[in-house]
């Protein structure tokens, strides 16, 4: 017999004690990686406004990139400090999720605007 429960499945409380392992250190991890590439793409709209003479509607996108850049990293700084802070963090809540969501959408589409 392999299980707790004598039937080869797990008991109640064994399912009741959540043993997180590593992966808290993973997502700490892909925010940091996430953040990462949020940057690159920030600077590659910078790049991009200000290559072969700057217009004002690319200085504008470029700007609103750069604020959701900035709104991404503290959305991911905070996440990541509440993953440091314990060994047994608080799920993601649905508002903070919906505001990194909608960061990441309105910055694919400022890097449209600038390329089309």
């Amino acid at each position: 017999m392999s299980g707790a429960d004598g039937a080869g499945g797990v008991s109640g409380e064994a399912l009741s004690v959540r043993d997180p392992g590593l992966q808290p250190e993973r997502t700490r991890l892909a925010w940091r990686r996430t953040t990462l590439a949020g940057t690159v793409a920030a600077v590659l709209a910078v790049k991009t406004a200000l290559q072969g003479g700057a217009s004002a509607f690319a200085v504008v996108v470029c700007a609103l990139c750069c604020c959701l850049w900035l709104a991404f990293l503290l959305l991911a700084h905070q996440r990541i400090r509440a993953l440091a802070a314990t060994a047994s963090p608080a799920p993601l809540a649905p508002r903070h999720a919906m505001s990194v969501v909608l960061c990441t959408v309105a910055t694919a589409a400022c890097a449209l605007a600038l390329v089309i």
